[in-house]
């Protein structure tokens, strides 16, 4: 009996806007002052109890690269990216990895470990003797919850209710939506309810038999081919796991997690998760304060100093800049959805962006030109490509360069040549051009763009 971890690695980025983004949803930013992202301190946390070749990670496509990128920063050295074809919440997804990870060579009696991609742990030894118990639980044909011991009464959670046993898990009653403040209360002070926070563990054996009884819509992703199984995934309904499986299923335990978790649900669970200075300020960045207390602030290398602010949440990116009280940092999913359909780019596009080949970040854009900082890792290449609405100069800033311009269909006999620091290159609008790292160092260019539409859709990869 083995032990496979299964991250959840979908969502958007709404609720830390504006450092998340639609392009770079919250597993994938550092906060509270970590130096690692959300997704890598997850997957850093699991390393410790189970071996990399048994990880798999449900994800967009779109994801790849960027999760890729990030995990090899912390050494994980395989691609362990499940590619989910479009959301289709819990239920599916973790039906889809559960097969991938099956495929991969998990049998029917190991045990999965599902976690979420963008939650804290701060406690990680007590999380590894919850685990302990989990897995227990689970090899004894349980499917296992955890829930996390409340610290307030909280009313944007699901609650999980509980009654005592003999052993070292909890029988389940049922599952509880999100509650008012006074119901969150009584549930706090009774002891027996937890909150609901996503993390699953279970023999796969158990997991497909409660499928097949309580969501047969989906069950037959596990049994199939990667191939058939994407596509009953894309038939399935969208469901969460909790209402699909873990609402109606008998064998249901629930182990109890007192070991630091956060959802990192807003900006205020930002700040309460976070290192205080003296006056109770959380400050990220270059930042300068002058009087004042309980602020969050955040901010990268742009000066930001404030006079006498208290119970404040300051958050600057390099083309957007949030205020707030702290306390109402919950209302900003609402704003950015408004932002949204107001088609504001700062809700889509973040500064900085990954992908295969390294990572850009844009500068400075304006009505016809866009300005981008470019670095491609070594050995790496963008594909051969055009632009039908505008040209690009590049300028070397350090590395070495192999770059190929020439006009539409002569890129068989075009040669490819060298630039140097300091050295520049233009390319037209129209004509195919592929940009190559040569050197054993990280290639750095500047980006120029002109033209009358700068979107990131304006490739024709040849």
């Amino acid at each position: 009996m083995g032990l496979y971890v299964l991250i959840l690695a979908g969502g958007s980025g709404t609720r830390l806007w504006p450092l998340s983004r639609e392009e770079m949803p919250k597993q994938f930013l550092a906060v509270c002052g970590n130096e690692l992202t959300l997704l890598q301190l997850t997957v850093k946390r699991l390393l410790a109890v189970a071996d990399s070749a048994h990880f798999g990670v449900v994800a967009s496509g779109k994801w790849r690269a960027l999760i890729n990128h990030q995990l090899a920063i912390i050494g994980f050295d395989r691609d362990p990216v499940i590619e989910e074809p479009e959301g289709r919440n819990t239920a599916p997804a973790i039906a889809l990895g559960v097969s991938s990870l099956m495929s991969a060579g998990a049998g029917e009696d190991d045990i999965v470990l599902v976690a979420p991609s963008d939650h804290l742990i701060s406690n990680e030894p007590e999380f590894k003797s919850a685990l302990d118990i989990a897995v227990q639980a689970a090899s004894e044909g349980n499917i296992v919850t955890f829930g996390i011991k409340p610290t307030e009464p909280e009313t944007g959670f699901g609650y999980i209710m509980t009654r005592g046993t003999d052993s070292r898990w909890l029988a389940v009653d049922s599952f509880v939506e999100k509650p008012d403040a006074e119901t969150a209360r009584r549930y706090m002070e009774s002891g027996d309810y937890y909150w609901n926070g996503g993390i699953f563990c279970f023999r796969i054996l158990d997991i497909i038999n409660a499928y097949e009884a309580y969501f047969p819509e989906c069950a037959p992703i596990f049994r199939e081919s990667p191939e058939r199984a994407k596509k009953s995934f894309l038939a399935s309904p969208k469901q969460s796991i909790d209402y699909a499986v873990m609402e109606r299923a008998q064998n249901i335990a629930c182990v109890p997690l007192d070991a630091g978790w956060s959802d990192v649900g807003s900006w205020d669970a930002v700040y309460g998760n976070s290192n205080l200075d003296r006056h109770d300020n959380a400050v990220v960045g270059n930042v300068a304060l002058y009087g004042g207390h309980d602020n969050l602030i955040v901010g990268d290398d742009r000066l930001i100093c404030g006079i006498d602010l208290d119970s404040m949440i300051v958050v600057d990116t390099p083309d957007a800049l949030f205020i707030s009280p702290r306390g109402s940092s919950q209302k900003l999913r609402a704003v950015v959805k408004d932002l949204s359909s107001s088609h504001h780019d700062e809700v889509v596009e973040a500064p900085l962006s990954a992908r295969a080949w390294g990572t850009y970040r844009v500068l400075s854009k304006g009505e016809r030109h866009k300005i981008k900082r470019i670095v491609v890792t070594p050995g790496r290449s963008l594909s051969l490509q055009y632009h039908m609405h505008r040209s690009e100069h590049w300028v070397v800033v350090k590395g070495t360069a192999r770059v190929t311009v020439c006009e539409h269909g002569s890129e068989r006999t075009a040669d490819a040549k060298l630039f140097h620091e300091g050295e520049s290159v233009f390319v037209p609008k129209g004509y195919m051009h592929r940009l190559e790292n040569a050197g054993k160092i990280p290639l750095e260019i500047i980006e120029v763009q002109i033209g009358e539409y700068l979107g990131e859709d304006d490739i024709v990869r040849l």
